[in-house]
């Protein structure tokens, strides 16, 4: 009897975030300014598309492994502050990667679960790449927790009316 080996992947996690849902979807969708805050996903941006929505292209650079993978995703669905899916191919390995927003007890809980399939995926588990990966979305997923909570805990400016000298 010959085993089958496995060709599919799953990497799941998610962070309770103490910041109101229109922060934590901001935090998250405005891709320019991740290279200020998150360090598992390096060189984000757009390549199409004007914003995070359906059909857009983003790229962007990991470290799974010892060199970096550049990756371009397409984004296939996008709810803003519910939940977004992108999808790209990478040496043989299709990836799917679903964000979901849900509003829980006073904040955001962000569940992060990216499904890998391909052949590649036998070597990719002999050199550690799921616990890798896994790392860096806990990292990722930390990071949106504590850029959205500071901006959440920062107060906004707001127009004060200028009152008369006298």
């Amino acid at each position: 009897c010959k085993r089958k080996q496995e060709t599919e992947m799953i990497i799941q996690a998610e962070v309770h975030i103490r910041a109101p849902l229109p922060v934590v979807w901001r935090v998250f969708s405005h891709l320019e300014d991740w290279k200020d805050w998150n360090t598992a996903c390096n060189s984000c941006r757009l390549v199409e598309g004007d914003e995070l929505a359906a059909d857009a292209c983003l790229a962007f650079v990991v470290k799974p492994i010892v060199f970096p993978v550049k990756v371009q995703p397409r984004v296939v669905s996008c709810e803003p502050g519910r939940e977004v899916v992108w999808e790209g191919e990478r040496f043989g390995i299709r990836a799917v990667h679903t964000w979901r927003f849900q509003e829980k007890s006073g904040g955001v809980v962000l569940e992060s679960m990216e499904t890998f399939k391909g052949p590649l995926l036998v070597l990719g588990r002999l050199v550690g790449v799921p616990k890798r990966l896994h790392r860096l979305t806990v990292r990722m997923l930390d990071q949106i927790k504590q850029h959205s909570e500071a901006c959440s805990a920062t107060p906004q400016p707001e127009a004060t009316p200028a009152r008369p000298r006298g």
